[in-house]
């Protein structure tokens, strides 16, 4: 974020794959019982890097290495941030309304995400959600926000009436996509760098247990690597692919690595061989962990 970005900017977290980044941010507003919420959180790739609650009351750093952005940086964020906080919650109780709701838990969040390529050009996305839902997204070449329920119709012919103040909203938001949040991100990226792009071997533990006289499960856990982006796959006899039937997400350790294991289910006794394959950024090849019973 930018100090003197308009109020519709803010965004959040998206992978890393190779030298491809991202710089994302979260706006969150949430209503319970009559109190309304409100958070932003903004990511470099996975990693965390600032939060802002309405409790707080201010932009705070989350990682070491973003305070090397100055108190003013921080100071000028937070006038944002407060910014922010009032159109957000504004934003939700108009929604809320259109959809007659009264009560009960809803929220209302902004998604933007900038990306930088490893051939250096870049992309940007921006889009709300309702209670988790789809609701509009910003056509970013033509500067027009596009509904995708019948309840955000009303919120789209604002935004896109010209003769509405909010219609500048679509062209400030792409011009922040293209070049402030690039620019951000370039920052940050050189701020964090160390910690961003440093490459971890993942380990690897396969093991097995009898389902059924005639089934086997297979299990691959792959652990403390980094960066997160990883494929993890069972193969028969070295050549075919398993679809695997349970996959877990790739999850975090304290540490800064991840985590993901896959499962499949295999004949309990037929002469074949499996092997669980993994491919990292840290690896020269692809990993092979054969399984035996």
């Amino acid at each position: 974020m930018t100090p003197l970005i308009p109020i519709f900017l803010i965004t959040v977290v998206s992978g890393v794959c190779c030298d491809n980044h991202t710089l994302q941010y979260y706006i969150t507003a949430a209503s319970e019982f009559g109190q309304t919420e409100f958070s932003i959180v903004g990511y470099i790739d996975d990693v965390q890097i600032m939060l802002y609650r309405s409790d707080v009351g201010r932009d705070i750093p989350v990682v070491n290495w973003m305070k090397k952005e100055e108190e003013k940086y921080w100071d000028d964020q937070t006038v944002i941030s407060k910014q922010l906080e009032r159109v957000f919650k504004d934003m939700l109780k108009k929604t809320m309304e259109r959809f007659n709701q009264t009560r009960g838990i809803h929220y209302c969040q902004w998604i933007s995400t900038c990306k930088l390529k490893d051939d250096n050009s870049t992309s940007g996305t921006t889009f709300i959600r309702y209670d988790g839902r789809d609701f509009i997204y910003l056509d970013k070449e033509k500067e027009f926000w596009i509904y995708t329920m019948d309840e955000a119709e009303l919120t789209a012919k604002e935004w896109n009436n010209p003769e509405s103040p909010n219609t500048k909203w679509g062209h400030l938001q792409s011009r922040y996509l293209d070049s402030e949040c690039i620019h951000d991100l370039k920052v940050f990226l050189e701020h964090g760098r160390e910690d961003l792009e440093k490459r971890v071997r993942p380990e690897v533990k396969v093991w097995g247990h009898r389902q059924s006289d005639d089934v086997t499960r297979l299990h691959c856990l792959v652990y403390g690597f980094h960066p997160r982006p990883v494929e993890v796959k069972w193969v028969r006899n070295g050549e075919d692919h398993i679809p695997s039937d349970e996959m877990t997400q790739i999850l975090p350790h304290p540490d800064g690595t991840y985590q993901i294991r896959v499962s499949v289910k295999v004949p309990t006794s037929n002469g074949d061989t499996y092997s669980c394959h993994v491919d990292h950024s840290s690896l020269e090849e692809i990993m092979i962990v054969n399984w035996g019973e």
